[in-house]
């Protein structure tokens, strides 16, 4: 695949550049080393699909594991500690989250286990590879996103997605790169104060 397009929040991508500019570069070649061409999949009924496809989205997704996995990326699931008062959470903020149980433990407070996933992490960058569940972008690269970030758990969180001409060419519709860019440039740093980059990628 190729990357076609990028947008960098709260310079996401100028982070990179500087302090991760090896990672970035193995991010580059995991999107060129993923054939969409051969993740295509049966015929379908979808004219639009037929004549430009029809890729499947789970065969990418495949190979974007594949790809990453290989170099060492890690899909990561941590369990942090919360608690129901505030003084006791900003008491816990940015220690490591082993921890964390025990400091809530010296409360009256019993800790809450909120979970946090990633699809790849690698030193202290986060990825999400979103080419299938069209409703929960938004949560993803957003949410998701800014929660590890205010937990200290990540520099900069990076979405790779299809744009906008991929759409359609499955029977059922890829998210895309066009409409997540227009999401965050509205909200701006609104509600999206962490350094996030949006990459839109094609065959």
């Amino acid at each position: 695949m190729r990357l076609v397009d990028k947008y960098s929040h709260m310079n996401g991508w100028e982070y990179l550049v500087v302090h991760r500019k090896a990672l970035l570069q193995e991010i580059r070649d995991v999107i060129h080393n993923v054939d969409a061409w051969a993740c295509r999949t049966k015929a379908s009924n979808n004219t639009r699909a037929t004549k430009r496809g029809p890729f499947s989205s789970k065969k990418i997704t495949r190979s974007f594991i594949q790809e990453f996995s290989s170099r060492g990326w890690s899909k990561e699931i941590k369990i942090l500690s919360d608690a129901p008062e505030e003084t006791v959470m900003r008491l816990r903020k940015r220690r490591p989250y082993r921890e964390q149980e025990t400091i809530i433990g010296d409360t009256e407070y019993s800790p809450i286990w909120p979970l946090r996933k990633n699809d790849f992490v690698k030193e202290r960058v986060a990825v999400e590879v979103q080419f299938r569940k069209y409703g929960s972008v938004a949560h993803e690269l957003f949410v998701k996103h800014l929660g590890l970030f205010v937990s200290d758990m990540v520099d900069v969180g990076i979405g790779i997605l299809p744009t906008e001409e991929m759409e359609g060419t499955t029977a059922t519709g890829f998210p895309y790169y066009e409409r997540a860019r227009l999401e965050l440039m509205r909200h701006a740093r609104g509600s999206r104060a962490a350094p996030l980059v949006l990459l839109g990628v094609a065959p």
